[in-house]
């Protein structure tokens, strides 16, 4: 995702003074495309550029690169301005928030929904908290990164729509390759079973999206079953702490996390359908 959000801002004319990647290779090749800075470390990022967009993998990647000693974003912060894009727990967003307000930066949610595909054509759909001063000032950015970018509020409220956004998500995944397996198992035409499904309540995004790849077992990633586990434990976790009985997402967690458990967390979060096809690796 990072990589495709570098390659439009270069090509939209804005000035990609280095990248970084915790897997050196990968960001050393991006450079050379670029024709830009391979930064070896954290402060060097910083150090390059007065915008730090940031997608790490989960919150304990996010308090790592904003650690409080040691190499990090932090180091010589002052004025700059972070957006952070991964799906965070809120808390994480605010801890963040905290540590760039003391290093004399600022930093807000960027939080992106859609894929690989629309981060390299720049029709993310962005969701945004932060000062609404700091969103302002980035949004030329933004607007080069999204369609749509959109302002939630303060900090934490961004998260927490994405949450939600990926808990429904994740749970019409899970319904709908519950329901092409029970289909399959029943012997239904498929390809018929998903136009009706089209045309009807059973309608989704993710039917456009996944239904043809949970019939062929077409799993190449775009949001991983692994990312699919960990967000929906978010949302599970929101619930938990509002007092909120949510038996749907609490199920969607358990399906994911089992990918993990056999191995299939790096497949896309359609094949959570290889849980429910008769005979397939569930």
């Amino acid at each position: 995702m990072g990589a495709n959000m570098a390659r439009r801002l270069h090509e939209s004319g804005f000035v990609v003074a280095a990248v970084y990647d915790s897997h050196a290779p990968a960001a050393a090749a991006l450079a050379q495309e670029l024709k830009t800075t391979h930064a070896t470390s954290l402060a060097s990022v910083s150090a390059a550029a007065d915008i730090i967009i940031t997608v790490v993998t989960d919150d304990a990647a996010q308090l790592s690169v904003f650690a409080e000693s040691g190499d990090s974003l932090l180091v010589g912060a002052r004025g700059k301005i972070f957006i952070n894009c991964a799906t965070l727990a809120p808390k994480t967003h605010i801890e963040t928030e905290r540590r760039a307000r003391a290093a004399g930066a600022s930093s807000m949610e960027g939080c992106m929904a859609s894929s690989i595909p629309q981060a390299r054509a720049g029709t993310l759909y962005l969701m945004c908290s932060g000062e609404r001063a700091i969103y302002d000032r980035v949004k030329p950015v933004l607007d080069k990164l999204s369609t749509n970018p959109r302002y939630i509020g303060h900090t934490g409220q961004a998260a927490q729509v994405k949450a939600l956004v990926n808990m429904v998500m994740n749970i019409n995944t899970a319904a709908l390759a519950e329901g092409l397996g029970l289909g399959s198992a029943l012997g239904l035409d498929l390809d018929m079973l998903r136009e009706v499904f089209a045309q009807t309540g059973a309608a989704s995004q993710v039917l456009k999206t996944d239904g043809e790849d949970m019939q062929n077992r077409a799993h190449d990633c775009y949001f991983s079953a692994a990312h699919a586990a960990k967000d929906s434990g978010i949302a599970w976790t929101l619930g938990v702490e509002t007092g909120l009985n949510l038996p749907l997402s609490a199920a969607t967690k358990l399906q994911f996390e089992r990918m993990n458990a056999l191995g299939l967390g790096q497949l896309d979060k359609s094949g959570v359908a290889e849980l429910t096809f008769k005979g397939r690796r569930g």
